[in-house]
């Protein structure tokens, strides 16, 4: 996870789900005001290479070499947004942040904190990713695969299970730990996965790679969305059960 929208994803020991997704997961987000919009990832690639934690009230974020670390104050000024369609209410933030965020992007920005937990996300806020999948990704690619390119919440080892076994989950309940999710639909994706996942640079060719086996109609698909339907916490290791579905 990661409190900055488009901030580099970095591994949890365990992992608190409310009902609207991961506690802290993408708290924080850049914005351009003139445009009114969002950055995203596969615009703004440089946003990778900052590694941000978000505890005590502190935000702090490497921005560029530079360790930035205050607690936030709202400005007092919150801006309606759309989002990949959906209307979000995010607060602007005062201090260091759109100084230093401007200065890595070349443009003029400004940090916003989301007023509605789970709303800059491109779909559900919950995403599941299995390694059999990342595995055939691997041998169609011919290099190794780091599964924080998928940005997942929860990479799932399945072991020797076939290669996207997870698309026969939709439709069904699966138990992490304390939590239980509801699989949903399939992930469309973007040139993100060429990204590097530490530095934002472009240079690998697994979309090309993926498309060759999973394109569906116009669309890239590798993992899939889930949905909280029992809150609870995830740590590595716990058991993950498909929920038996009902006898008819």
């Amino acid at each position: 996870m990661t409190p900055l929208k488009g901030g580099r994803h970095q591994p949890r020991e365990n992992l608190v789900l409310a009902a609207d997704g991961p506690v802290g997961d993408r708290d924080f987000a850049v914005v351009d005001l003139h445009a009114g919009t969002v950055l995203k990832t596969v615009e703004h690639p440089l946003l990778v290479s900052c590694a941000s934690t978000w505890a005590g009230g502190v935000l702090s974020v490497e921005i560029d070499g530079r360790r930035i670390a205050e607690k936030p104050t709202l400005a007092g000024e919150v801006l309606e947004l759309d989002y990949w369609g959906r209307s979000t209410s995010m607060q602007v933030v005062d201090g260091p942040w759109a100084q230093e965020f401007s200065r890595l992007l070349g443009r003029s920005v400004v940090l916003t904190r989301t007023a509605v937990a789970g709303t800059v996300v491109y779909g559900d806020s919950v995403t599941l990713s299995t390694t059999s999948s990342l595995a055939r990704l691997a041998r169609e690619s011919g290099m190794a695969v780091d599964s924080r390119r998928f940005r997942a919440t929860f990479t799932i080892d399945t072991g020797d299970a076939d290669a996207h076994v997870e698309d026969s989950w939709v439709g069904r309940e699966l138990e992490l730990g304390g939590a239980r999710l509801l699989v949903k639909d399939g992930i469309p994706r973007c040139a993100v996965i060429d990204v590097d996942p530490d530095t934002g640079a472009r240079g690998t060719n697994l979309l090309k790679a993926l498309a060759g086996y999973r394109l569906r109609s116009s669309d890239i698909m590798f993992g899939v969305y889930a949905e909280v339907v029992r809150p609870g916490t995830v740590s590595v290791g716990d058991d993950v059960r498909l929920v038996p579905s009902p006898q008819p």
